[in-house]
């Protein structure tokens, strides 16, 4: 009985990864962020390692474990090639502020974790990288996108209402955590 529930549950995620294509785009990322939907998905660009990342990471309540394994190793200290679990807060605010723009285009991932001899590199070379950083737990990242301004990023992942957003207008990018909520940038 148990392995027969299990091939369904296989089955119907294979199902769903094939037919993301048909599902209704969230309109609200404040119910996605408490559960509200049926799927949710990540999809970056890493230029740095030349990889992509289009996954679906959660099913109808529940999180797929390979698929975050997957997220975790793209999130990667790319200087270090470090490795951290990354917080699924933070993920799940990518997630809905990407649905809030509407937009397929993929983000760019400029940091995701960040090794502390990283992160104490970063601090030598620019006074606004924060010596406790949230990158180094895996509860943040900076992403751009071309199609859509700093403003509208902030703006979409301010309307989320969880976590900090900082907007980085001379650098082009906006900075998402799993933190407390605030905001910060111009």
């Amino acid at each position: 009985m148990t392995n027969t529930t299990f091939t369904r549950r296989t089955l119907m995620r294979a199902f769903a990864a094939t037919a993301v294509a048909a599902a209704p785009v969230m309109a609200n990322a404040t119910g996605l962020l408490r559960g509200a939907g049926d799927i949710r998905r990540l999809n970056m660009y890493n230029g740095r390692a030349g990889e992509s990342l289009n996954m679906i990471y959660w099913i109808e309540g529940e999180y797929i474990a390979p698929a975050l394994e997957e997220v975790n190793y793209f999130m990667r200290d790319w200087r270090t090639d470090g490795v951290i679990g990354i917080n699924l807060s933070a993920v799940d605010i990518m997630a809905a502020t990407h649905n809030l723009m509407e937009t397929t285009e993929p983000y760019t991932l400029l940091s995701g974790y960040r090794s502390p001899e990283t992160n104490a590199l970063l601090r030598r070379r620019s006074s606004g990288v924060a010596r406790n950083s949230r990158h180094m737990v895996g509860e943040a990242a900076d992403l751009r996108m071309q199609s859509r301004s700093v403003g509208q990023m902030f703006s979409a992942a301010r309307a989320c209402n969880a976590g900090g957003v900082g907007r980085y207008s001379r650098s082009n990018f906006v900075h998402i955590d799993c933190g407390p909520v605030r905001s910060w940038g111009g």
